[in-house]
């Protein structure tokens, strides 16, 4: 049902000392999507610049003066919520406040804030600080599909520093309902439908269940949440966390969130044990009534931010489409494994 396909080109050439060189390279499809990504064995022991120690903080992390998320600038700097949605304007669950995005990216845009520390080094937030700001992501999502039922197509996601993406460091989540599919939303959704109607079991399910098995790339569990590497990595390092069985908000509770800011958290200090402090992280949802879309996270470790440091996206990945990364999925599980079993 689900193929985990790979195959080994090598590239043959002559070094500079005279010796003839055969240098492997590994090309994985992506079981899910079918798309391909290579893993480059050449650059293993490569040392990246700036990965030989964690980057210091950017040299206006103290400066919270301009920044429109810290208080009090909160509160005269950001927007309100519309009436129907939240007649207080923002929705507040302990240090977290969310509040639209001054610049949306579809119907339904908000931030959603840990608390009120303008700068956090990756791996040190708080777990209680993911949690509610997780929460209250879902309670705003719940609050626009009872609103507009077919802004159905929804999101989470983070940039952790500019190096991600992120346009300030006041670490937040965003959050995005729109009745307009993304292209992930809509072939994930379709891949989804149309492996249940073939085979009448869920996708995430059935990928997780060989997984477990193999167990060469399971990493572990936080809750009802499982953890491993992607067998065909998109994105430097990547961990997903699948949630099975579950397709919709409504069946999610407290715990599973509580249970997800362990398990980002714990991908966080693996990152950081590499000396790397940027990441994205994704987390999508179809909230139509059918979707049999299982809940799954994914993150991704980018390139530092920190000065001279090389992009992680070179014209291979943009102009070829495909992802090369420099680890095999199987390594980094190795490495990841630990931190799920320390406590926090």
């Amino acid at each position: 049902m689900l193929h985990f396909n790979k195959e080994t080109v090598t590239a043959r050439f002559i070094s500079s000392s005279g010796e003839t060189v055969q240098s492997p390279i590994e090309i994985r499809t992506n079981p899910v999507t079918g798309r391909t990504s290579r893993i480059a064995f050449s650059r293993i022991g490569e040392l990246e610049a700036g990965t030989d120690s964690l980057p210091a903080p950017p040299p206006f992390a103290g400066d919270k003066s301009l920044c429109p998320f810290c208080r009090p600038s909160l509160q005269s700097k950001t927007p309100r919520l519309l009436p129907e949605l939240m007649p207080e304007g923002r929705l507040i669950r302990g240090d977290s406040v969310l509040f639209p995005n001054l610049f949306p990216y579809g119907a339904y845009s908000a931030v959603s804030l840990f608390d009120d520390i303008h700068y956090v080094d990756i791996g040190t937030a708080s777990p209680v600080s993911y949690t509610n700001s997780f929460l209250n992501c879902a309670d705003y999502l719940k609050r626009v599909l009872t609103n507009d039922r077919k802004a159905f197509y929804m999101a989470i996601t983070q940039n952790h520093l500019p190096a991600a993406g992120g346009s300030l460091l006041h670490p937040h989540l965003q959050i995005q309902a729109d009745r307009v599919a993304s292209n992930h939303h809509r072939f994930l959704g379709g891949k989804a439908d149309s492996y249940f109607a073939e085979n009448g079991s869920l996708l995430f399910s059935d990928y997780l269940y060989h997984e477990k098995n193999k167990e060469d790339r399971y990493i572990g569990k936080t809750g009802r949440w499982e953890w491993l590497t992607a067998f065909a990595p998109e994105g430097f390092f990547e961990i997903w966390g699948i949630l099975p069985g579950v397709t919709s908000l409504s069946q999610i509770t407290c715990d599973n969130w509580k249970d997800l800011s362990s398990g980002v958290l714990n991908t966080q200090r693996f990152y950081r044990s590499l000396c790397r402090n940027s990441y994205n992280l994704g987390l999508l949802m179809i909230e139509d009534g059918i979707s049999r879309l299982e809940l799954r996270v994914v993150i991704i470790v980018r390139s530092n931010y920190a000065p001279w440091v090389r992009n992680d996206h070179t014209g291979f990945e943009v102009m070829l489409g495909d992802m090369a990364t420099f680890t095999a999925p199987e390594e980094t599980a190795a490495a990841a494994r630990p931190f799920w079993n320390d406590t926090m």
